[in-house]
This record gives structure tokens, sequence and C-alpha cells, in this order.
């Protein structure tokens, strides 16, 4: 497949403060306090998607504020429309309420629908969809949707496309997304150029809404955190993140991702860069407020990283609760693992729909160490909407 081109959600074919008890209030640091958050960001290093802070602001849109969505449907020879269009419609518009919860409301989604079928001019099974789709096919239907809409669209209003193809559209399995090629002529529609457009497919009906942020968060520059390879596709996170598997029991962004975003601030991020050691309390990353995260910086592009998790708002078929902790490797290309959750339960036993890295969460009294980089993070204590960790490195 073209590196230019974003799968997003995977194919159908795929398997698919006060301190607490115990603990000294000196003893917990705050989010401004010891190394400042910048020493422990990471920079990108694959040009593409991934995981570090170094985001190409000209290639991926920046995830704040509002972004003006335009939704077009479309036909084909081969597949007429069927239905109605608001049933369409209605089918990823909580996508705008997921995005503003899980942002704290720092992004919201403005969906607008053109409310009138637009007809391509092939059948749909020529787009190669089915066989993975090159990136110039991909381009070639997002333009033909954009010539369908005619001239009194004015696209300068809108930052973004989402493309919905008629349901007996079986040809459009899935749904990648469309990122512009600066350095080629492109899609321009009245003088605007089309730089961003999520092309829905019949995947949508399985996944939900959720497939409108997982691949509206490939153009704010995110990677894939599903495995392209492999017989197990959610081996390094599991349903942690939307990322990773959409339907996950707990799918709300990790931290570290919404540090990215700008979705937290610098002064919410304990970083440890060097040798030492940091008591920190944090708060569940599904409410706004507190240290959301602890950074243990471990080399150039690499970092160990914890943050509390809590069955309330879109994590609340969490399997289970407590402090999260996952390693970043920002040198690592979409779907080969640039992050990787810790199970702190290896020997615990799934509940039914729960998968076993959906067992990770640390509990007090528990502890990880790599001694490889001398990494050691220590459960202290926790709250009802907070964990106590000790971080240390030596």
């Amino acid at each position: 497949m073209n590196s230019r081109i974003l799968a997003g959600a995977i194919a159908l074919a795929l398997p698919l403060l006060a301190a607490g008890p115990g603990v000294a209030a000196s003893s917990v640091s705050s989010p401004a306090s010891s190394s400042p958050a910048s020493d422990c960001a990471l920079p990108g290093r694959t040009g593409w998607t991934d995981e570090g802070h170094t985001t190409d602001a000209t290639q991926f849109q920046q995830p704040l504020g509002t972004k003006h969505v335009l939704m077009l449907f479309v036909d084909f020879p081969d597949a007429p429309a069927t239905g109605d269009l608001a049933d369409y419609y209605g089918q990823l518009a909580p996508a705008a309420d997921w995005m503003r919860q899980d942002s704290y409301r720092r992004t919201r989604l403005d969906i607008t629908p053109l409310n009138r079928w637009l007809h391509l001019p092939q059948d749909s099974g020529s787009y190669g969809f089915q066989r993975g789709i090159s990136f110039e096919q991909h381009e070639a239907y997002v333009r033909q949707a954009v010539e369908a809409a005619g001239p009194d669209v004015d696209f300068s209003r809108y930052d973004l496309l989402y493309i919905v193809p008629t349901r007996s559209a079986s040809a459009i399995t899935f749904s990648p997304t469309y990122l512009y090629d600066p350095a080629a002529p492109g899609i321009v529609a009245g003088g605007t150029r089309i730089k961003w457009a999520v092309t829905f497919g019949q995947d949508m009906y399985h996944w939900g809404p959720k497939v409108a942020d997982h691949e509206t968060s490939h153009t704010f520059g995110l990677p894939d955190l599903y495995a392209f390879d492999g017989t197990d596709p959610h081996r390094y996170v599991g349903g942690w993140d939307l990322m990773g598997l959409i339907s996950g029991p707990a799918p709300q962004h990790l931290g570290w991702e919404r540090w990215k975003f700008g979705w937290i601030d610098d002064r919410q991020v304990a970083c440890l860069p060097t040798t030492g050691s940091r008591t920190v309390r944090l708060r569940a990353i599904e409410r706004p407020g507190g240290t959301k995260i602890a950074v243990i910086r471990t080399g150039d592009t690499t970092a160990y990283v914890a943050e509390s998790r809590r069955a309330v708002g879109g994590d609340t078929s969490a399997c289970s609760t407590g402090v999260l902790i996952y390693r970043v490797d920002t040198s690592v290309q979409t779907g080969y693992g640039p992050i990787r959750v810790i199970n702190g339960n290896p020997d615990a036993t799934p509940p039914e729909g729960c998968r076993p890295l959906d067992m990770a969460a640390y509990q007090p009294g528990q502890s990880f160490t790599d001694p490889a980089t001398g990494v050691r993070i220590d459960v202290r204590h926790r709250g009802p909407l907070t964990d106590t960790i000790t971080v240390s490195k030596q």
C-alpha cells in the first residue's frame, strides 16, 4: 500500500489536591515542579504519522479549536443511492460529541451535511478499495466527489471532508484518510486546496461513529496503534486507545497523545528526563484537571508513560482500572507498535468481551521495572479518580 495512504480503521477482513492516605502532602510533586515537560517531549522520526511532538503543521491539521467538516454523500452507477440522508448523517454525527469530551472541549467537530446525493462516474468496484487502494486512486475518488458537488459549494469554509457512500456500495469496504501531497497539484475547488478527507466505507457500520474520530485523528498526525502484521492485530495496546481497537472497552486517547494534541498542558505533565525520583498524584485522564501523565525519558525517541484510567466518560466499559503504563518510541512507524502497553496482570483471566491486555492496569502495591533503562514505577495509593505513584530512574 502507498505510504501516503492512511488505512485508519482495520478492514473487517483482519482478526480484528490533598494527598491521599499514607502519602505525605510534601512528597506529591506539582505539575510545574522539577524538570520542565519539554525535557520529555520526543521528536518524530518517521516522516509521517507518529507519536512525536514535531508534527508537520503543513501536512497535518492543528487539533485545536473548531474543525468545520463538510459531509458529502455519494453513489455509483453500479450502486445507486438507498436510504435517507439523515440516517447516514446520524450514523457519524455522534463523533462530534466524542471528540468534544475526549479533548476536554478543546476540539470541536462542526459537521455540515450537503443534503443531496452526488453521482460519481465510475463503478464502486473500480477504485480499488478491496485491493487496498493506491494514493492515486484515492485522490481520484475524492476529486470526483468534490467535482460532483459543483461550483455552488464554497469549500473554503471547511477544514475537512467526510465522504459517505451509499450503503449499497459494498465494494467501498473500509475508511481510509486522504492527506494531500504538498508537492503535487492535488485537488483544487474554486481556488481552495482540498487537504484532508475521510472516505468512509462499509466498516463504519461495524465500528460506529468513533471511526470518524479515529480517522480524523490521522489528519492531526496520529499513527495506527494496531498491528499491520501477525495474527493478533491488537497486541500492542489492546482496547486502550481508539487508534488501536476502535470498539475497545476503554478507547479514549492515551494521555501521551492528548499532550501531543495540546489537550493536556505542559503543566499537567510530570517529567523525569534523567536519573532521580518523583512521587506524583495522577488524575484520571477521563476527567479534566490535575496532573495527567508521568513521563520517564529513556532515550532520544523513547520514554515510559504512566497515567490513571477509570471506567468513566468514554471508558465506562474498561476491563481494568488503575495505572496504565506504556512505552513510547517515536521512531517506530504506524502499525508497528509506536506505543506498547505493559501488562501489569498477565495472569489475569479476562472477563467476556475483554482481551488479556485490557487487564493491564496496575494497582497499589504493584511495581514495574525495566533493568535495561533503570526505570521503576511503584503504585502507592488509589483514590476515586486519582492514583499516586513514584517514578524513578537509576
